[in-house]
């Protein structure tokens, strides 16, 4: 089928935007994934959280994303259903 992509990069996937359907706003970008070491498969999508004080200090908080919950991988975004305050982790220094 033409237009039709099944494989990406990750460098592909770090520069789409991430955009929640339930209230249409970007999360932010790609920065890591997590993936399940014995069988290969991707299991979640690391995003950087809020910044600190006007983003001199950087963050101390990342969102998660499953990967169940992603909906749609296109050209320019990725599109998630998810609860924001859910999926919001403290960094693990």
């Amino acid at each position: 089928m033409a237009g039709k992509r099944e494989k990406m990069r990750f460098l592909e996937v770090k520069e789409k935007e991430v955009i929640n359907i339930r209230d249409g706003k970007n999360i932010g970008c790609v920065c890591d994934l997590g993936f399940d070491c014995g069988n290969g498969c991707i299991e979640y999508l690391v995003l950087t959280g809020p910044p600190k004080i006007f983003g001199l200090f950087g963050c101390d908080s990342e969102y998660i994303i499953p990967w169940s919950q992603i909906c749609k991988i296109g050209e320019d975004a990725i599109l998630v259903d998810v609860d924001k305050d859910k999926i919001q982790k403290k960094c693990e220094s």
